[in-house]
């Protein structure tokens, strides 16, 4: 069974950094891993998502200032969030998928963590 536990969230002043933290149990090794973002009203979106083997890619919005990394052995997933906007505020979620063109979620989520980007 997969169980997924997202933290780090807060509130911080634009302009800030917040990490964001994904440990997880019972995913695969061989899993991709990704950081979906969700405000009320609006669908989930993608933010950033890592290969098994490293590779990643970001979406265009956090391209610069967000860098998603993994730790294999711990199992932990991780966002550097830095230079945050006030339209980074959101519910923050991590998922576990695979990379095929595009990140494919294999819909196991945790409970999210809310990050508030606000003076």
């Amino acid at each position: 069974q997969v169980h997924l536990v997202e933290s780090g969230g807060g509130l911080v002043q634009p302009g800030g950094s917040l990490r964001l933290s994904c440990s997880t149990s019972g995913i695969l090794s061989t899993s991709a891993m990704g950081w979906y973002r969700q405000v009320p009203g609006k669908q989930r979106e993608l933010v950033a998502f890592i290969t098994e083997g490293g590779s990643t890619d970001y979406d265009d919005s956090v391209k610069g200032r967000f860098t998603i990394s993994r730790d294999s052995a711990k199992r932990t997933l991780s966002l550097q969030m830095r230079d945050l906007k006030p339209e980074d505020t959101a519910v923050y979620y991590c998922t576990d998928g695979y990379y095929g063109a595009r990140f494919h979620s294999y819909n196991h989520w945790g409970q999210g963590t809310q990050v508030t980007v606000s003076s």
